[in-house]
């Protein structure tokens, strides 16, 4: 099978082509190729689709083998992959994901070669029946307390299409993401589990972002994370609309206009192809 590895802001996946590729398995494929010792190494795999609804379809899938509906970083690379192959000729088009059709604009560098790119990650979904959550369906959950071990945080919880808890510190290096992250991401609350973002905001433009991912662990970066770290800090009053989101593997312009889809800009690269024998 051929593959291509790609990466957004150090968020890196395994990319097929399933216009020329057939994939039987894919669970199964995505726990081998993400081994970073006996496979390929990446947070996931991600399929590139034929679609009846729009130019291309995303499948993203973490490393346990589990299908997640988006991944803002992933996506990005989709796209590029998509004009750079000549699958799409527009500079802005549509994928099918599972959070439904999303647009992206597609920025080129002198080679025409595409190493940028905007995408409407959609309208966040903040009660708790659309991320989901257990609780009174209809209520928002900003700034509520989850007792985890013997310590209490203060939790806002987003849906990008995927569940997202946010969760402010005041120091995020030294944050231990590895042991928390886990405890959330499979606490009681969440029947679908969670993607868990510790945040320390720097100023009322940037922020500096950890990740613990669903289904992966601690990635350098997480897009549809990254837009919901850009909705909690607007609702709990911290930052603007638009700020910068320093992550572990780059840097994401994000921003969220009133009333509307969260938007994020973000570098999408290719670091190799391959060829690997199933």
């Amino acid at each position: 099978m051929k593959f291509t590895k790609m990466q957004g802001a150090g968020n890196d996946y395994v990319y097929v082509n399933c216009f020329e590729e057939n994939v039987e398995n894919p669970a199964e494929l995505a726990q081998k190729v993400s081994n970073r010792n006996f496979g390929i190494g990446s947070d996931g795999l991600i399929l590139i689709m034929p679609s009846t609804v729009a130019d291309v379809r995303m499948r993203m899938f973490n490393s346990d083998g589990s299908e997640s509906e988006m991944c803002g970083n992933g996506i990005r690379c989709v796209a590029k992959y998509a004009y750079d192959q000549g699958i799409v000729a527009n500079k802005e088009i549509t994928a099918e994901t599972g959070a439904g059709i999303l647009t992206l604009q597609l920025f080129a560098n002198s080679a025409n070669k595409i190493d940028r790119v905007r995408v409407n990650m959609g309208e966040p979904r903040l009660v708790r029946s659309e991320i989901p959550m257990l609780g009174d369906a209809a209520s928002r959950v900003v700034d509520e307390p989850l007792n985890i071990l013997h310590s209490t945080f203060k939790i806002t919880c987003v849906s990008m299409g995927n569940p997202h808890c946010v969760i402010f510190v005041d120091d995020v290096e030294d944050f231990p993401v590895e042991k928390y992250g886990p405890l959330i991401e499979n606490h009681e609350m969440f029947p679908r589990r969670t993607n868990v973002e510790f945040v320390q905001v720097i100023s009322r433009t940037e922020v500096r972002q950890r990740t613990w991912e669903r289904g992966a662990g601690e990635t350098l970066a997480c897009g549809t994370g990254a837009s919901a770290v850009t909705v909690a800090c607007v609702l709990n009053g911290l930052t603007e609309r638009r700020i910068v989101n320093h992550l572990s593997g780059g840097d994401l312009e994000m921003e969220w206009p009133e009333n509307g889809p969260v938007f994020m800009t973000g570098p999408a690269v290719q670091v190799f192809t391959g060829e690997i024998d199933l």
